[in-house]
Formats: structure tokens, sequence, C-alpha cells
């Protein structure tokens, strides 16, 4: 479904889109890079308003979300369209190209998430949600309306800009921020954007809501301890309370560097925790992604796989009483 955007403006006969820092100039009947944004009648559309590809209930460790309502499951979907174009993206069929959509009302939306079972509320995600902005803002409006509880989640790569992430921030409760690497380099020749626009998202959601970061590292690409170092420093001069998920890459879609080495992750693990109190790594099964008390090491959350046992009722660790970057 097609919906006029809010944030645009008129640039030389054409159509200045100004959702995200590429601020594509968009001629009649052409599309930005998110392929999502067109003009018709010279006005501005977004094409994808409600039209969901993906659908399906998932573990919020999945998000990954380990310190946001441990041991819940969420209602997660997604479009279509990015406006990023990683080489190794794990979801192209969606993010670069346009699939079989169903529409899907808000309505709709709000009946379905009342209807899973122990469910934290809704993710936006699988393509990049702010992408999909018109439809987002619109529903996490509505659903905060009709029950304040019910969780807004966002998985993001956080490429955005100011006036839209501050309409959305005040009905989003967590978020999940790709930080992609620490380079300029990466940004440009990998994913097809710039590094300063995610460092000052990630420092605007911070003051408003619960923030956690993924940086899936790359074989020979941001790998180094260096930049493993330059990541974690960055987070704690935010808050070092921000847990940081190092994943392991995969070679996929147009990227075919060898599968990272978990030395070489368990290593920058090693490197982040001088500086972050909750660093975790993804795609490496039978290793230790339990969350510990920072001052005193006592057991907090268990997770074996996406199976979670919480054994603290408060944001407190049960033992010392530290105060733990935890929403149950």
């Amino acid at each position: 479904m097609d919906i006029e955007i809010p944030f645009y403006e008129e640039y030389k006969g054409r159509i200045k889109c100004k959702i995200c820092p590429h601020q594509c100039i968009i001629a009649e009947d052409k599309f930005g890079i998110c392929r999502v944004r067109t003009v018709k009648a010279n006005k501005p559309f977004a094409v994808n308003y409600g039209e969901v590809t993906s659908i399906a209930v998932d573990p919020i460790e999945k998000k990954p979300l380990y310190h946001f309502k441990p041991s819940r499951d969420i209602l997660s979907i997604g479009s279509f369209g990015c406006n990023m174009t990683c080489r190794f993206c794990q979801n192209y069929e969606i993010s670069q190209g346009k699939p079989e959509t169903q529409y899907l009302n808000i309505e709709k939306l709000i009946d379905i998430i009342k209807n899973v079972e122990n469910n934290a509320g809704v993710a936006f995600t699988y393509n990049e949600p702010f992408m999909w902005y018109e439809y987002m803002y619109d529903a996490a409006k509505s659903i905060k309306k009709n029950n304040e509880d019910t969780s807004v989640v966002v998985v993001t790569n956080g490429y955005i800009n100011e006036e839209p992430l501050k309409k959305l921030l005040p009905y989003m409760d967590a978020m999940n921020i790709d930080l992609k690497a620490y380079t300029n380099r990466y940004y440009n020749s990998i994913c097809g954007a710039k590094l300063e626009p995610v460092l000052e998202t990630i420092k605007r959601c911070d003051k408003h809501c619960h923030v956690e970061i993924t940086t899936l590292l790359v074989s020979d690409e941001n790998d180094s301890l260096e930049e493993a170092r330059q990541i974690a420093e960055f987070i704690a001069s935010i808050n070092e309370n921000i847990p940081l998920h190092l994943s392991r890459y995969f070679p996929r879609y147009k990227m075919e560097n060898e599968a990272t080495k978990i030395e070489n992750i368990m290593e920058a693990k090693r490197v982040a925790e001088k500086y972050l109190k909750y660093v975790y790594v993804g795609n490496i099964g039978g290793v230790d992604n339990n969350t510990y008390c920072p001052r005193c090491n006592e057991l907090l959350v268990e997770r074996n796989g996406y199976v979670t046992n919480v054994f603290i009722n408060e944001n407190r660790c049960r033992k010392c009483g530290e105060e733990i970057n935890i929403v149950l």
C-alpha cells in the first residue's frame, strides 16, 4: 500500500527524502536507495505501508536482546527494503528485493500480539525497520494507546536522521542497533553508508530506551582486536552498561570471506570486557552466554541456546545488590 512520506523537501523539481542520511534526490517514478520511496505525480510515497514479508514468534534472545524481557517471546514482523547494501546480508531477499507481501492492518496486528502466549510485544525486524517508518510509527503509536505495557522493539542498522528518530522514540521500548564496524572504509565499501550517523543514533537512543549493540565480526575486514577495542571504548563512553553482542560471520550473499575464526571472536570479547560490563558472542555454539553480576560474579540469567532461566526478579543482583542494566 502506498502512503505519502512525512520527511522530505522539494529540490530542483525533484523530491529530497529526509528519512535517512542518504537524503536521496528522487525523480518521478524513480526510487531511492531503499527501493521503497518513490515519486508519483510530484508527491513522495513509500510503497510498503503495511506490507509484510515475514512474521513469526521468536525468543526475544534471538533479536538479540539479552537484557530486555529475558525468557519471553516476541512477535516479529518485517517488510522489504533497506538503506544499506551490506555484501554479507542475511536477509537480502527482502532487504534488496521486492518479494511477495501480505497487507496487515494495524488493528489485526494488535489482535495477533494479544493472542501470542508469553509475548513481550512486537519487534520490527528482518529488513530495515526504519525503511518501514510510516507503518512502524503508526503501529507503535496505536499499540501503546491500546496497551502501554506492550513492548515495541526495533532491530535496526541505525541509519536514520535525527528528526524522524526523535518522533519515533517516545513509542520505543528497546532497540538492537548494528554497529557494523568502526571505520568509514568498512561502512563505505561493505555497507554503502557512513559510520557517523550510526554513532549518533546510538547516543540518542540510549537516552530514551533500552539499547543493545550487535557487531558482526567479518574475517579480514573488521575482526582486529584494535577495532574491537575502539567499538567497546565508544560504547563505554556512552554507557558501560550497554550489552554488546559480537557475532560470528559466515559467507553469505556477495561476501565470500572465510567464516570468522572462533578464537578471534573470543579474544575480541576479552578485549571488549575491559570497557563494558556485558559482552556476549553470537553464532557460536557451546559458549557461556550467561549474565553474571559485574561486581560479585553471581549467576543472574542462564542461557542454553534459546532456553533462558532468570534468577532475579528485579534489576539488582540477588547476592550483593549491584544494580543491573536489565528490564524484566
